[in-house]
């Protein structure tokens, strides 16, 4: 009657082993580190990074407690906070501004964890600290970027067309296009009408003048801000992987402002430096005259730079003299995607530009047969010529393609800056905030001096209440907080103090359904059954109850995620797996123990689960 078949004990038993693998590493803390990652895409973490950064600490006389080397950065760990900032100081100045140093911190769990795939939880700013900014999208830019962009494609269409203009001209969002005859105006409006849809159009006469002014339309600057602020947001995403921060909160805040949260970055200076980032493409000409004139090239290295050129490094370090006038900048890219050369086979960026950057890129390479054109990517304000091909014919249809000397990785970090390289319209930080690493300590203290208080408390009364099934009942609740700390883990969530406040919670309901199944027990022994049927009737007879609360209970958690956010979705995630733990055991585990104590004897008189208080029957 009370047996477990062999199979059910199998899984009671993994399922323990592997909750008590996936918690181990929440209990070896973090120490301090230092991560270094390329600032530029054309630059990448190796071992031959790793083997510099070694020499330099090495040099220093710094001692790392382990130096590691992942797909995107470099990191060392170390003993304390003074010599990770004496490392971080070290490895700065001997490096340069190719890469970025930043403080961190690391899990200090053993590699075999690691390697298993057993990594802690990630704690929130409020436990682990960090920095918090609140940025302000700059809208006003963001529209007048869109305008700008919207005036030379008039430019560009009405030209195309043959159409007659007097000029161009942008006040704020006011595009205004002048016409000396009426006819002219006609052709122009039909033109600008069919191709940018986007722009409404008025026409006006004055004196011998005539004009049509332009403004966006409200659907249309509506469309825009939601893409500046969207195409922020991917950006800073993008930007926050090189800081090695777990879990960061980058959300929208309102119509204009972005929260970035970057839990257990401690220098804030860099952080700052990272989100403020931009990185763009332009296209250039190349002066063929003044770069393959080696005297104009040794005057442009001492500081002499031609009349309307500038000077740049290619990739091997040869200087070419690069037109200032852009032909084509990164605003145009409707996707960029990494690839390889249909001709070398060698790594490649694939870009489509939009119908405008299609149009100009094939009027241009039109017209420069046979001559050089630049593609630079701008980063921090520092320009580097990725490729300088030479124009063998016209290239249509919006398609182009970045090559030269690129590795894989390196074709695939392009190609991201470039679809989410730029910022779409200035941010300005308005709220800044630190949480130091002390208060989060204390935090951690707080929360689980309370929840252990908590469970203390409930083993004191469960056992003194229903004596060994109380203790049963303290061992299933002990698995099930130790089931919900590794799914936690298992699923790398964050852990904040509303998800302790959560794990508090879930520890007095998961014991309701053990004193559920207790009470059952003694009621069916006040009925008159034997110790072994009123352990069996017990167990059947509650399972519908406990199975009807915690699903009432799992759904207004399942709304609080839905609806929620931030710190209230994270008390909602603990909330419903809390709830799916404690219903495997309280009734798996907890009967798996009761069967093995009580299942095996023949004979079963008593049963240790308190005092069990029998009617007395009426004399008649």
């Amino acid at each position: 009657m009370n047996r477990y078949p062999l199979w059910r004990y199998v899984i009671i038993g993994l399922s323990l082993v592997l909750g008590l693998v996936y918690t181990l590493p929440n209990f070896f803390g973090e120490v301090p580190a230092v991560q270094v990652s390329p600032l530029r895409a054309t630059l990448k973490a190796d071992t031959a990074l790793m083997g510099r950064v070694e020499d330099i600490l090495k040099n220093g006389n710094i001692a790392a407690a382990g130096i590691y080397l992942d797909p995107s950065s470099v990191k060392a760990r170390f003993p304390d906070t003074d010599t990770q900032i004496k490392a971080k100081d070290l490895l700065q100045a001997q490096l340069g501004g190719d890469y970025v140093v930043a403080l961190n911190l690391l899990s200090n769990s053993p590699r075999w964890l690691a390697a298993i795939g057993a990594l802690p939880m990630y704690l929130g700013l409020d436990l682990r600290g960090g920095v918090h900014f609140l940025l302000q999208v700059d809208m006003r830019a963001a529209l007048a970027k869109k305008v700008e962009a919207f005036s030379n494609d008039i430019r560009s269409a009405l030209r195309d067309k043959r159409v007659q203009y007097g000029g161009v001209a942008r006040e704020g969002q006011v595009i205004t296009v002048r016409f000396r005859d009426k006819a002219m105006r006609e052709r122009g409006l039909e033109e600008i009408t069919r191709n940018m849809p986007d722009l409404e159009l008025k026409a006006q006469d004055e004196a011998n003048e005539f004009r049509i002014v332009a403004t966006l339309k409200p659907e249309a600057q509506r469309r825009t801000q939601d893409f500046a602020l969207q195409q922020n947001i991917t950006t800073l995403r993008n930007r926050v992987n090189e800081l090695g921060v777990a879990e960061p909160i980058i959300q929208q805040q309102g119509a204009e402002r972005v929260v970035v949260q970057l839990p257990g970055v401690q220098d804030t200076a860099k952080a700052k430096d990272i989100l403020g980032r931009t990185a763009t493409l332009e296209v250039r000409m190349v002066d063929d005259d003044s770069t393959n004139n080696p005297a104009v090239i040794q005057a442009a290295l001492a500081g002499q730079v031609p009349f309307g050129d500038e000077l740049y490094l290619e990739r091997g370090g040869v200087p070419i003299l690069v037109r200032k006038q852009v032909v084509l900048t990164g605003d145009r890219i409707n996707d960029a995607q990494p690839g390889f050369d249909n001709t070398t086979g060698e790594p490649a960026v694939h870009i489509n530009l939009d119908g405008t950057g299609a149009r100009i890129f094939q009027q241009v390479t039109r017209e420069n047969v046979g001559k050089r054109m630049a593609i630079l990517l701008f980063e921090k304000g520092k320009g580097e010529v990725v490729t300088a091909p030479v124009i063998r014919s016209e290239i249509g249809g919006g398609r182009v393609q970045i090559s030269g000397r690129m590795t894989t990785q390196e074709a695939h970090d392009v190609a991201l800056l470039l679809r989410a390289g730029a910022l779409a319209a200035p941010m300005e930080i308005i709220e800044e905030r630190t949480v130091g690493p002390s208060l989060g300590a204390d935090n951690i203290r707080i929360g689980f001096q309370s929840t252990w208080y908590g469970f203390a408390a409930i083993t004191v009364f469960m056992i003194a209440y229903y004596l060994l099934f109380g203790v049963f009942s303290i061992i299933a609740l002990t698995s099930n907080v130790l089931f919900l700390i590794a799914l936690l883990s298992m699923l790398q969530a964050t852990l904040t103090l509303p998800g302790m406040a959560g794990i508090a919670l879930t520890i007095g309901m998961a014991i309701d359904a053990n004193v559920l199944i207790n009470e059952r027990v003694r009621e069916e022994l006040r009925g008159g059954n034997t110790p072994q049927a009123a352990i069996y009737a017990g167990y059947e007879r509650a399972w519908g109850t406990i199975l009807d609360s915690n699903i009432t209970t799992l759904i207004a958690g399942l709304a609080l995620f839905a609806f929620g956010s931030g710190p209230v979705k994270g008390f909602a995630v603990v909330l419903c797996l809390g709830i799916l733990t404690s219903i495997f055991s309280a009734v798996m585990v907890s009967r798996g123990i009761v069967n093995l104590y009580y299942g095996s004897r023949r004979r079963l008189d008593h049963v240790s689960i308190g005092q069990v208080w029998r009617p007395v029957a009426e004399n008649k």
